[in-house]
């Protein structure tokens, strides 16, 4: 095959790679390969070098694979770029034709084709998977048996934990790191900023990660809004913001929420329209300081270099999802080279700074280890370890951010500084009082919320006797009636007060 246009200068990285996946493929029999590069090191540009001098050594042809359509016309321009001519297979049109040698199409799209026996794989070479870590590739590997396979992600940890990647892929190359391209001047340097968010009432669904239901109820209070309003404030006025959600209501609550501070900000979900998409994608574009609040549906097939903040307001238990959304944000321009990192998930406490190096290899020979690794950081992301608020108790709170208290730390801090054990309880009465206060117009709704608080205050009791070893049960059985009762004294006392404060 021969190209129609001059071959494209790579980085000395990018070359690198590229010679050492042929050096391998030129010695393997069952050549299955996973190559791993981060978001913003050009992972495009990379495997589209790749099908072009693979066709032009080898005369046979190639198919790249990915799982939206929006990839595949990214695809597509790319090979363009560099002189490859290619059809891209959709649900309306395409098939093997005798004048081309490289085609783009979704997984599903060419699996029904194959299946429909319109397109015959004998003569395809080599098969690259894009976004490998999604696994749906694995339907097309029985058609392809003869072909060498590369798969390229940025994460090499699969999607579905039950489905490694090892069993698809015999080795792993990987690129440089993000602390070495933002070392050599390829990606922006992130500075970021931690809010510590109680995830208590968080719940995961059978994926593994937290469920939008669970994530939209915490995400939509109004602390939680607040919270996010006053952090983008503080970091990110001026600055073309990305902010990233779990779920659309909250997207929507947040586009509601800076509008009614008079900020300007789109919203923008899979429901919208592809022409007010196109609409949006342009404002965002040309005006320098816009606000887009999405779902996670930018994280991929989309690239804006000029963004130069980006919220995390979500928490998840993904670090391919992780490292998507804050790689939005790496793009390098002249006049950016740094962006900053607005983190309300704990999600940097769960995987570590984005630009940290991660043993990829380990990752993906010992996934099953891994997975329990982030399982235990995603269930002890907060220093206090709780034994779980229900999301009926946590709804009655929409005013208070953090409803946790580590009775043992604070027990732990009054024997070191000489005082007196019972101050634990006196400080945990404080807060419960304070977020009673906080969430009740009336002093009747502020005695009902101290009545609901029961199991939480049963739980920080038997904490608290714990911390002591020898208290009897009828002492503890005491102090929870006794601490409900200061509870509504404090209240009582402390309402008239907190009313007369706010008026």
């Amino acid at each position: 095959m021969k190209t129609t246009k001059p071959k494209q200068s790579f980085y000395a990285y990018q070359e690198k790679d590229i010679q050492t996946i042929f050096d391998q493929m030129e010695s393997a029999e069952n050549f299955k390969l996973l190559y791993q590069l981060p978001t913003g090191g050009g992972k495009t540009v990379v495997f589209s070098e790749i099908a072009r001098r693979f066709m032009e050594r080898f005369g046979k042809t190639v198919v790249i694979l990915t799982h939206r359509k929006e990839l595949c016309t990214q695809t597509s321009n790319t090979l363009k770029k560099i002189g490859v001519k290619n059809r891209i297979i959709s649900s309306k049109s395409g098939n093997f034709k005798p004048d081309c040698d490289c085609y783009v199409a979704m997984v599903e799209t060419l699996r029904n084709r194959i299946k429909a026996k319109k397109i015959k794989t004998n003569n395809v070479g080599l098969v690259i998977v894009d976004e490998a870590h999604h696994n749906s590739f694995r339907k097309l590997m029985s058609s392809f048996k003869k072909a060498y396979i590369i798969g390229v992600t940025a994460t090499p940890f699969s999607s579905d934990i039950s489905k490694p990647m090892k069993k698809h892929y015999n080795s792993l190359i990987t690129g440089e790191s993000i602390s070495e391209l933002i070392e050599q001047g390829y990606l922006a340097k992130p500075q970021s900023f931690v809010y510590e968010v109680e995830l208590n009432s968080l719940k995961t669904g059978i994926h593994g990660d937290y469920t939008v239901s669970s994530s939209n109820e915490l995400y939509n209070s109004p602390a939680m809004q607040d919270l996010l309003l006053n952090a983008y404030k503080e970091h990110g006025i001026g600055k073309k913001t990305l902010i990233f959600n779990n779920g659309i209501a909250t997207s929507q609550k947040v586009y509601e929420t800076f509008s009614e501070a008079g900020i300007a900000i789109r919203h923008l979900d899979n429901q919208t329209s592809d022409e007010e998409r196109k609409q949006i994608l342009k404002w965002f574009k040309k005006t320098k300081d816009a606000i887009l609040t999405s779902v996670s549906i930018l994280t991929t097939g989309f690239d804006e270099p000029a963004i130069e903040n980006i919220i995390l307001n979500r928490a998840t238990t993904s670090i391919t999802l992780y490292h998507q959304m804050v790689g939005r944000g790496s793009r390098k321009l002249p006049s950016k080279k740094t962006f900053t990192i607005t983190d309300l998930g704990n999600n940097i406490q769960r995987f570590g700074p984005w630009e940290e190096p991660v043993d990829w290899k380990y990752v993906f020979e010992r996934p099953e280890e891994f997975a329990k690794k982030i399982h235990y950081q995603s269930n002890s992301g907060s220093a206090v370890q709780s034994h779980g608020l229900s999301a009926e108790l946590r709804a009655q709170f929409p005013n208070t951010l953090e409803m946790t208290f580590d009775i043992e730390g604070f027990y732990e801090e009054a024997i070191h500084t000489e005082k007196k054990p019972k101050t634990v309880i006196q400080q945990s009465i404080r807060q419960h009082a304070k977020m009673c206060l906080e969430n009740a117009e009336t002093l009747s709704q502020a005695i009902s919320l101290a009545e609901a608080l029961q199991p939480e205050i049963d739980w920080r009791v038997k904490q608290y006797v714990k911390c002591l070893d020898n208290a009897s049960k009828n002492y503890k059985e005491w102090l929870m009636e006794d601490y409900q009762n200061r509870l509504k004294g404090l209240i009582i006392k402390l309402f008239n007060k907190v009313k007369a404060e706010t008026i």
